[in-house]
């Protein structure tokens, strides 16, 4: 572990990453977190914020481009331990330490910009009756975040993944609880955020990265005072238990968690008609990629009944029944989809499409593919629950208004798809307000599974999607969930933070009396 500038061997219960691939264990033994480690990494932090949250914009994002570089430098020897921990391809794992890079790069931008901070000036009125003070306002960072590396993205979603990225580029020191299922990944990360901590001068307690059993540290971590907010990615039950903890603190918090989704497709009627097949086949590529281990995984497809549907049902069969079985990524996940795949299977009223190839890995996962139709999903919960992997479940509409019926009925989810062509726009737009309601992201023919890392980007959604549905953990716009505003009354201009000066040092673009400028 990485507490402030010192490397430390926890003193837990040793335990050892498992390759998923064989099922065997991996050296070396990595010690877990004791709550006086928590303890120390969260009293770092606090004395590390105010320092933090000051330094100036072009230093905070050179600190972040130095990350970046730092994790370019650790060369092979990431990407191979990443595997080894994952079982994820080499190229799956170059993309993702390239999408890890781009976002601290992205973040770095975005600090300089400084339109994060939301500076607005309202200039001092003393005639009017009654008079109006001079008012300042811009945003400032909320304090020490608590940080949960997740299983799926051991680069992207982990150590110095976006919630890291995000936070530190508000101003926030982070204490990262690394996943279990990657510590040897997650030690090389957090080593390059050292390396760059001290490069930049900044205090050792800018960043700290844990081991340890989860509920243990992650529950000392969420609740002890110096924590300010929580960027979480996991099972909805994890981050529950953390938003419950949060809101029993006697100062409640911001648990940003990102849980289940299903992501619905919507396969409107003349886009059946003209692309059935060929919507099919690239449904499966959707469905099986990173064998089924995103939090986009296409996981519901909903069509009207007939012979169209049909066809797409014979593509996607003959496409799912010819893919190779993927390495899933710890026992504990591969365990689940196999349970999930069981329960659907034994599901009255589902029936079962189509299996993908059988696997020889130990944590090997056997893609599926099941249908149902609309009134026995209307009448089981349980079928909208995440069946996490290569898992999807295909509900049979007779007629247009059970279509809107079953949108109406979904829980929050991060995206929606419709595929959809210039024919259906009058079922699209009906469907439209409903799926604005219902997800973060909405497409049109396309397959969620890709997210971009930019400005208009949304990798959020209503609960249960998320907990919160007012932020992103991906995009520019991640940066807000760690911010506040402050309103300045009557300061003296030697007192006034550079954002909000009159001569405005930093040319930012602010809110002045109304009008947008940079003057």
């Amino acid at each position: 572990m990485l507490i402030g500038r010192h490397a430390v061997h926890g003193s837990a219960t040793p335990f050892f990453a498992i390759d998923p691939a064989s099922g065997e264990p991996l050296a070396p033994a990595f010690g877990g977190a004791t709550i006086d480690d928590v303890e120390r990494a969260c009293a770092l932090a606090e004395q590390a914020f105010d320092t933090f949250r000051d330094t100036t914009l072009e230093a905070r994002a050179a600190f972040l481009e130095a990350i970046a570089d730092q994790l370019l430098d650790l060369g092979p020897a990431l990407i191979e331990r990443a595997m080894q921990e994952s079982g994820l391809p080499q190229a799956r794992l170059e993309g993702e330490r390239g999408r890890t890079v781009g976002q601290l790069r992205l973040f770095a931008k975005v600090v300089r910009d400084g339109a994060w901070l939301a500076t607005a000036l309202d200039s001092a009125l003393p005639q009017r009756t009654p008079p109006r003070p001079d008012l300042r306002l811009r945003k400032i960072a909320l304090g020490p975040v608590a940080v949960f590396g997740a299983s799926n993205f051991p680069l992207a979603f982990s150590v110095a993944g976006g919630d890291t990225a995000s936070a530190l580029a508000a101003g926030c020191p982070v204490v990262v609880k690394a996943h279990g299922a990657h510590p040897g990944t997650s030690e090389l990360v957090a080593r390059a955020v050292q390396a760059a901590v001290a490069a930049c001068g900044l205090p050792e307690g800018v960043f700290s990265m844990l081991h340890g059993d989860g509920r243990t540290i992650g529950q000392a971590l969420v609740t002890h005072p110096a924590i300010k907010a929580v960027g979480f990615t996991g099972s909805r039950q994890g981050g529950l238990a953390l938003v419950r903890s949060a809101a029993a603190r006697a100062e409640p918090i911001p648990v940003y968690a990102e849980m289940s989704s299903i992501n619905p497709v919507f396969l409107l009627p003349h886009a059946l008609a003209r692309h059935a097949a060929r919507i099919g086949a690239g449904f499966v590529d959707s469905l099986t990629l990173g064998a089924g281990q995103f939090c986009t995984n296409p996981g519901l497809v909903i069509a009207i009944d007939g012979p169209d549907l049909d066809t797409f049902c014979s593509a996607a069969v003959a496409a799912l029944e010819g893919k190779a079985a993927g390495t899933m990524l710890t026992p504990g996940i591969h365990a689940a989809f196999h349970d999930g795949v069981a329960r659907l299977g034994r599901h009255a009223g589902v029936t079962l499409l189509a299996r993908g190839q059988q696997g020889s890995a130990s944590c090997a996962g056997q893609a599926a593919l099941f249908a149902t139709d609309a009134a026995t999903f209307l009448a089981n919960p349980d079928l909208e629950d995440e069946v996490f992997g290569a898992s999807s479940l295909l509900v049979k509409c007779q007629d247009a208004a059970q279509f809107r019926q079953i949108a109406e009925y979904l829980d929050g989810q991060l995206t929606a798809t419709l595929f959809l062509e210039q024919d259906d726009q009058e079922q699209a737009r009906a469907l439209l307000p409903v799926l604005e309601r219902k997800a973060g992201r909405i497409l049109v023919n396309g397959y969620p599974t890709g997210v971009e890392v930019s400005h208009a980007m949304v990798h959020g959604g209503p609960f249960p999607a998320t907990s919160d549905s007012r932020g992103t953990s991906v995009g520019a716009s991640a940066i807000d969930r760690f911010l506040r505003p402050v309103s300045y009354q009557d300061l003296p201009a030697w007192l006034l933070p550079a954002a909000l000066q009159d001569d405005n040092p930093l040319q930012l673009w602010r809110v002045r009396d109304g009008a947008l400028t940079q003057a």
